[in-house]
Parts: C-alpha cells; structure tokens; sequence
C-alpha cells in the first residue's frame, strides 16, 4: 500500500449564495488526501459538503480559494476537450442514481460502447463490442445485460453498468458518491465486495462518499468525517471509528445500523444535544 497522496486538497472553500441575504459555506478551508492505491471514506449528514468536495475534485464545481491536485496535477476549470479528456482517463465518478447515464432507448452496453469511442480509439467495432463484453463480465454481467435496455435491470444490476463505465476509460481514481445508498442490504454487500476486488485487480484509488458509517469499515482505509462544510475528523477507519475524539463522529457511530439495531423514537436529537454538551464543555 502506497503512502503517496494521489489526490491533495488544500484549503478548499466554497460558498452557495441563495437570494441576496443569504449563503450556505458547504467548504470551509477542507484540507485531506487520498493515498495512492487506498480507499478514503468521507462520510457526513446530509448538507455537511461531502459531495460538493466530490464535485470539486472531478472538476465539476469549482471553488472559491484552495487547491486541488491530481496525480501532482493542479485540477482547474477548463472547457478544453483534450484536458477533460486527459483527466476522465485519470479519474472517473460512479453516481448514487446509475439512470443519469444511460439512455432509456437504448442497451446499456451501448453507453459502455460510447467511452470506449473516446478513450479507445485504436478499437474498431468488433473491438469494441469484446471489451464491453469483458467489462460486463468483470462488473458480474453478462452479454445479455448489455443487449438489455435500462428498464430491464434491477438497480444493482444499473450500479454494475455504471462502473463498468467508469472502468471502460482506464482510470486510476474512481469517485463514489453514494453509490451504494440506494440499494438494499444485500445487493449493497454484493457490490461492495465488487469494488473491493475491483480495486484490487485494478490497483484502484477510491474516494468514497457516504452518510453511511456501516458500510466505511468494510471497504476504506482512511475516512474523514464532515459537519456543516468543515472537516471535524479524519485518520485511519480503525483509529476514527474505535476511537472516534469528536462528539459528532461518536454520534455518526452511535446511530449507524447495525444487525439487531432499532432506531429509538427521538434517539437522534438525544445524541445531538449530548453532543452539543459535549462540544461546550
């Protein structure tokens, strides 16, 4: 495991302006890394920035100050294609809802086939169509999943195709932004397992967005806990999660899911109050 930062965010701010009174501060001087070859998990309530930091990094907000680098590579705004070319080879994003990316007409592999057109020029048709082929089969999918349209799949099924999207233009950084969220229990388990493997094969780094601390410990190596657009914590899983120094990250623990776990009526706003105590003191 390489202790080489892959991706370096330094000082990042941005702030959402709604009407002409008010603004929402969704970064405030956010500063982490992702090591080369690891999984760093980001994890926070909904509204806390975690996927406006997501959307910073790949390029698609841009903030106020602060940097972010890639691969040594300073990320900035461009319109240009062969730069937003260059970085899609480098870092690829899989979305919480796969249908985004898929054309309700026609087959899923032919959204594969359309990344390949740009990232594998020196495939012909025949050649395109093998390495659809082979990516479904590497995401747990056959031909007949890539001759289905959308409608046909399960969700778990449109989550497979999206990576295997992400995986068709080669990178080495894949962006999850609660990609297993909407699945259920089971089938959420099933792609975890596929991404752990996947990273493994393909010596992948992830950045893993999440509200969901259940799932952190099983797939990264690193997380970074957010609250209202600041970083409260951050360190290894083992040491935040057994360990947890902050208030809010014992909250996040202490309501996470769990098997034989019932959420008490009011149990939330208790924990928040404790915490706010705590926070006090």
């Amino acid at each position: 495991m390489s202790g080489a930062p892959i991706i370096e965010v330094e000082g990042l701010n941005r702030t959402f302006h709604i009407g002409r009174h008010s603004s929402v501060a969704a970064l405030d001087d956010v500063s982490c890394e992702l090591r080369a070859g690891t999984c760093l998990a980001v994890v926070g309530e909904s509204g806390s920035g975690k996927s406006t930091l997501a959307r910073v990094i790949v390029g698609l907000e841009t903030a106020d100050s602060g940097s972010v680098r890639i691969a040594g590579r300073e990320v900035k705004p461009t319109t240009s294609r062969a730069r937003l070319k260059e970085r899609a080879k480098l870092v690829q994003m899989v979305f919480q809802d796969p249908q985004g990316s898929l054309n309700r007409s026609l087959p899923v592999g032919a959204t594969i086939d359309e990344m390949l057109r740009a990232h594998r020029p020196d495939l012909d048709r025949a050649g395109r169509r093998a390495r659809v082929l082979e990516l479904f089969e590497e995401v747990g999918l056959t031909e007949r999943h890539a001759d289905a349209k959308p409608a046909a799949l399960s969700g778990g099924q449109k989550q497979r195709v999206a990576i295997a999207r992400a995986l068709a233009a080669e990178p080495e950084i894949i962006v999850l932004d609660e990609a297993v969220s909407a699945l259920d229990v089971s089938v959420q388990g099933q792609v975890l397992s596929l991404l752990k493997r996947l990273r493994a094969e393909h010596g992948l780094s992830y950045l893993f967005i999440t509200h969901d601390l259940s799932v952190v410990r099983d797939i990264a190596d690193d997380v970074v806990v957010m609250r209202e657009g600041r970083i409260i914590e951050q360190g290894a899983v083992d040491d935040v999660l057994d360990r947890p120094q902050e208030p809010y990250t014992r909250l996040l623990i202490a309501s996470a899911p769990r098997p034989g776990w019932k959420p008490r009526r009011g149990l939330r706003d208790v924990l928040l109050r404790s915490a706010a105590g705590e926070e006090k003191a």
